[in-house]
């Protein structure tokens, strides 16, 4: 990923805090046909240090358990907020006319090796934890054990686990830090008044980033 200077992410909480809002990595692995991307809930662990283990499974039919380099890192890209941007929005719009339109956006990527994990516990305890998390704050929040033993016994064998030991954790957060404050100013003006989910998402973190540059200057 190309990634300039002044669009580098590299604090890990901040990393993981995207990781965690934003679970569906899209899992990029080599095989004998190629690339292949599949789309995967994962499961962020603080182990090892400092970038963390990524834990998620997959369909047993799913060819990928069984047909990917072992040699070659997987990549996990996580989107974070991404919206698109006007230049109708940037001041200096008026004053020289030199602008164009341009896509702001969070993502990070994460590097490692993977590891198929075929253990009916493992599977188990993986997807206990992963219901829990996104099940917490429901009102009546589904279990495991909600289902029938037996159903769910079947279930369990017709997935695999996938486990990923972070080497690698990348960050490239594009919010309008290469532009002047007022035009930076007027990105965040014209998300929010934009008013979607995804617009206000950007313009908290285009906010964010003006907030973090006048502090360090």
């Amino acid at each position: 990923m190309y990634v300039p200077q002044h669009f580098q992410e590299t604090d890990i909480g901040v990393l993981h805090r995207l990781i965690r809002a934003h679970p569906l990595g899209s899992l990029v692995t080599l095989t004998k046909h190629g690339l292949e991307a599949n789309h995967i809930p994962f499961l962020l662990g603080a182990e090892p240090p400092p970038f963390g283990t990524l834990q998620g499974h997959v369909a047993r039919a799913n060819p990928l358990w069984r047909d990917f380099s072992r040699d070659v890192e997987a990549l996990v890209v996580f989107q974070g907020p991404q919206s698109y941007v006007s230049p109708s929005w940037y001041p200096s719009k008026r004053e020289h006319g030199k602008v164009v339109p341009t896509w702001n956006y969070a993502v990070a990527h994460g590097y490692g090796h993977l590891r198929v994990i075929d253990d009916p516990a493992w599977i188990r305890a993986h997807l206990e934890n992963l219901v829990a998390q996104h099940e917490a704050g429901r009102p009546l929040p589904w279990k495991l054990t909600d289902a029938p033993g037996e159903y769910i016994d079947t279930m369990l064998g017709a997935i695999v686990g996938l486990e990923i030991s972070l080497g690698r954790l990348v960050g490239k957060w594009k919010t309008s830090q290469n532009r002047s404050p007022q035009d930076r100013e007027g990105v965040v003006e014209g998300l929010t008044r934009e008013g979607s989910e995804p617009a206000r998402a950007m313009a908290d973190l285009v906010r964010q980033a003006r907030d973090v540059g006048r502090k360090s200057t």
